[in-house]
C-alpha cells in the first residue's frame, strides 16, 4: 500500500518547514543538515497489525529492534509498537537492552546473544531476559550472579529471566539438544536465575527441507525438558521469513525483523496464503537530501576521487551532503541512482565520506537546483528505488542497506501525515508532547 499524494505532500511541507521556516525558537527545530531519514510510524504499526493477522490465536509477535532498529531508531519504534500493544521486544545486546530502560520502555526485553557474564547482576537489575548459548558461559553468568549482592534486584524482582538457545543447525550459537536438560537444570538450580524461554533461529528459512530437519531438533529439545519432568518455557523459533514462508510453526512467540520495516527478506519464496500480506507491507525509511551545490561542468571533469568517473559531456552535477560515513557505501559508486522530479538519474564518482554526486543533466524542466529534494531510497511523484535495488547495487541484502544507515542522519519521524519527532547527533524532539530538547550530545529519540 503506497501513502496517498495528500499525505505525501503534508510530508514534504512538514520537511520544508523544518529545513527552511522555522528554527529553534518555532514549534520545530531546523534539519541540522540537508540529508535525512524519514521514518513513517504509521506503516511501522500497520505493518505490524499484518503480520499479526498471520499467527494462530495465542501466539504473539515479539518485534525484533536491534542495530538501533535496523537504522529506524530503536526508542522511537520501541515506543510506537509498545504504544499499539506489543507486550515485549528483542535485542541483540545489554546496551541495547539499557538504551531502551533509559528510555523509559517498560515491556520485557530479551537479548538474543550471550552477554558477558559479569554484566548478569545488572541484567537483573534492569529486568532484562538474557540468553544462555555455550555451556561455560552459562556456567559463568550463574556465577556472577550468585556472587552478586542482594541489593541487585529492584522491584521484589530477584531472578533474572535466562532464555536457552538450541543448536539446531545454524552453527553459530546454542547448547546442543542433548545438553538442554542439564543446562535449564543448572539455571533452575541457581535462587537468582529462572528459565523463561526456548528458542532457535533458522539459517534458510524459504527452504522446507532444511527447516524441517531444524524443527525436528527443536522438537527434541523441548521433549526432553518434558520427560525430565520440567516445565515447559516460551518457545519461539521463527522470524520474518519463517513466517512469511510458512515453513516453521509459530509456537509461542514468533520474532519479527525486518517484515515489520516493510521489507521481504531478499530473495524469499512467500507462501501462497502469505503473498497479500507480504504486498501489504509498507516501506518504513526513506532516505532523502538537497544539494549543497549544482554546477556545469565541462566535458572532460573528473568527479570525486580516483577519479572513477569523467565527464563525457558539458554536465551538470549536483552534490548531496552524504557519504560512506552515513551508510551509503562506496560500492555503490557509479551504480546508484536518484530520484528528482520523480525521474532517476545517475550517481557519478566516487562515493566519498561525506558527498555523493548526482548527474542532473537530463532532468526535464528549468535547471534543477539546491531547492530540489533527491531521494535515494523511497518514492516521490510516482517512481521509487527500494532498498532491496539499492542492496542489488551494492552487492548487499536489504538488511544490511538499513541497517547500516548511520547515527549521524538526522531522522525525522511521521504519524499521522505530520512530522511528530527529530533525532539527530545534538538535537532529540519530541513534537507530539510540545517538548523540545536540544540537548549536546543526546541521541534519544
Amino acid at each position: 500500500m503506497k501513502a496517498s499524494s495528500g499525505a505525501m505532500r503534508s510530508r514534504a511541507t512538514a520537511v520544508r518547514h523544518a529545513l527552511i521556516e522555522l528554527g529553534p525558537d518555532g514549534d520545530l527545530p531546523r534539519l541540522p543538515r540537508t540529508a535525512w531519514l524519514e521514518i513513517d510510524l504509521d506503516a511501522l504499526v500497520a505493518n505490524v497489525r499484518l503480520l499479526e493477522g498471520l499467527l494462530p490465536a495465542g501466539v504473539r509477535i515479539e518485534p525484533v529492534i536491534k542495530a538501533d532498529a535496523y537504522g529506524h531508531g530503536s526508542v522511537a519504534v520501541a515506543r510506537a509498537v509498545v504504544a499499539a500493544g506489543i507486550r515485549s521486544l528483542g535485542v541483540a545486546t545489554f546496551d541495547e537492552a539499557l538504551e531502551l530502560r533509559q528510555a523509559g520502555i517498560e515491556v520485557p526485553v530479551a537479548i538474543h546473544f550471550p552477554i558477558p557474564p559479569e554484566l548478569a547482576p545488572d541484567a537483573l537489575r534492569h529486568r532484562m531476559t538474557v540468553t544462555a548459548g555455550d555451556g561455560a558461559l552459562l556456567d559463568r553468568t550463574l556465577a556472577a550472579l550468585s556472587a552478586a549482592p542482594a541489593r541487585a534486584a529492584l522491584e521484589g524482582e530477584d531472578r533474572l529471566a535466562m532464555q536457552l538457545e538450541v543448536e539446531t543447525g545454524l552453527g553459530r550459537g546454542g547448547v546442543h539438544p542433548d545438553e538442554v536438560v542439564a543446562a535449564a537444570a543448572a539455571i533452575g538450580a541457581n535462587p537468582r536465575a529462572r528459565l523463561v524461554g526456548l528458542w532457535s533461529h533458522l539459517q534458510a528459512a524459504g527452504d522446507a527441507r532444511v527447516t524441517a530437519g531444524q524443527e525436528s531438533r527443536f522438537g527434541v529439545a523441548a521433549g526432553l525438558l518434558e520427560a525430565a519432568g520440567m516445565t515447559l518455557p516460551v518457545r519461539h523459533l521463527a522470524a520474518s521469513g519463517g513466517l512469511l514462508a510458512a515453513t516453521a510453526g509459530a509456537y509461542d512467540v514468533v520474532r519479527i525483523g525486518i517484515a515489520q520495516y516493510g521489507i521481504v527478506p531478499d530473495g524469499l519464496n512467500v507462501a501462497g496464503p502469505n503473498r497479500a500480506v507480504a504486498a501489504g507491507l509498507r516501506p518504513v525509511m526513506s532516505l532523502k537530501a538537497r544539494p549543497v551545490r549544482v554546477a556545469w561542468l565541462e566535458a572532460g571533469t573528473g568527479v570525486s576521487y580516483g577519479p572513477s568517473f569523467t565527464t563525457a559531456r558539458r554536465s551538470r552535477i549536483a552534490t548531496l551532503p552524504l557519504g560512506y560515513a552515513d551508510g551509503f557505501p562506496r560500492s555503490l559508486s557509479n551504480t546508484a541512482q536518484a530520484l528528482v522530479r520523480g525521474a532517476r538519474a545517475p550517481l557519478v564518482g566516487t562515493v566519498a565520506m561525506d558527498a555523493i554526486m548526482v548527474d542532473v543533466t537530463d532532468i526535464s524542466g528549468p535547471e534543477v537546483t539546491i531547492d530540489d529534494e533527491f531521494t535515494l531510497i523511497g518514492e516521490q511523484d510516482g517512481a521509487g528505488i527500494s532498498a532491496l535495488e539499492v542492496a542489488q547495487w551494492g552487492n548487499t541484502i536489504s538488511h544490511e542497506v538499513l541497517a547500516g544507515m548511520s547515527g549521524r542522519l538526522p531522522r525525522v519521524y511521521y504519524a499521522g501525515a505530520r512530522a511528530v519527532g527529530l533525532r539527530a547527533v545534538t538535537c532529540a524532539a519530541d513534537w507530539d508532547s510540545g517538548r523540545s530538547d536540544n540537548r549536546t550530545g543526546g541521541a534519544s529519540d
